[in-house]
């Protein structure tokens, strides 16, 4: 059955306020979460968990998006060249439609954890409030890039919590190379908007790295890379994972020479390249757990 108008043209920006038109934002928080599954799981993880988590990554992915907007509409989407048509920012969603969207986001959300246990339900109030802070931390701090990677990482340790009951070693090892992995690509994707940001007073840290920008990525890039080998090496994990690990360096080379000029295309199509990183990565665990 078709929705009538205009209930059409609402549901159709509250998908676009949810970015379900831009999946790829939601890619790069699902793929740290299955490395998570299946580095706690050491196999393939339990299919209800699998579930709860993949349908979770895309709720949780939303909900940002959501609070992202509301936080942002009025003094920084509007003023900037590619985000001033965004629904809030362009005045065709409202701040109660978006906050009344957001809360009813986190309790699907919330609905999905209760089917896991005690530690994750309890962790996910760690990360229901990192990912309300993050959009604010903007204004007040370059490192926002570093929150987002809390926020997107918080998975990791949940999915550890869920399949395991505990959060080892090995889990907060995958979530540190998280937080690494978030700030470069979104370190890149501030990259596309510095002059705009600087122009309106937003933070970030392309803006705090200046004309090092490149070459701290790079760093950050060469310490992810080496904590992800930690972890193999951890887990004993055989080479299909390693060779992942070596696809992934060269794509990481591949978008420093994007970024080299600084120019808003290359260093956009530089972002979107991490999704093929996060792939990679989690093909080359499942093809070394698989052949154990």
């Amino acid at each position: 059955m078709r929705l009538r108008e205009p209930w059409r043209e609402r549901v159709r920006q509250y998908l676009v306020l949810m970015r379900m038109d831009r999946p790829v934002g939601a890619l790069l928080l699902l793929w740290p979460t299955w490395w998570g599954l299946w580095f706690a799981a050491n196999d393939f993880p339990p299919i209800g968990m699998l579930l709860i988590f993949t349908l979770g990554v895309f709720v949780m992915r939303a909900a940002g998006c959501v609070i992202n907007d509301y936080a942002d509409h009025g003094w920084l989407d509007a003023h900037v060249e590619r985000t001033r048509e965004r629904p809030m920012a362009a005045g065709r969603v409202s701040k109660r439609e978006a906050i009344l969207l957001f809360l009813g986001l986190l309790a699907s959300a919330f609905v999905l954890v209760l089917f896991t246990n005690a530690l994750t339900i309890k962790l996910s109030f760690v990360g229901a409030a990192i990912a309300a802070i993050y959009p604010f931390s903007k204004r007040y701090t370059h490192l926002a890039q570093v929150v987002l990677g809390a926020a997107f990482g918080w998975s990791i340790p949940m999915a550890f919590a869920a399949v395991t009951g505990e959060v080892p070693v090995l889990a907060w090892l995958l979530f540190l190379a998280n937080v690494l992995f978030s700030t470069f690509y979104d370190t890149e994707y501030a990259m596309v908007d510095r002059d705009d940001d600087i122009r309106v007073g937003a933070k970030s840290t392309a803006i705090l790295f200046g004309d090092a920008d490149v070459p701290i990525v790079g760093i950050l890039m060469g310490t992810f890379l080496f904590a992800m080998l930690l972890a193999g090496t951890r887990a004993e994990l055989l080479w299909p994972y390693f060779g992942g690990l070596a696809i992934a360096a060269c794509l990481l080379g591949w978008q420093l020479w994007l970024i080299r000029k600084r120019e808003r295309e290359a260093c956009f199509a530089a972002f979107r390249n991490n999704n093929w990183v996060g792939c990679v990565l989690w093909i080359g665990l499942l093809l070394a757990l698989a052949i154990r």
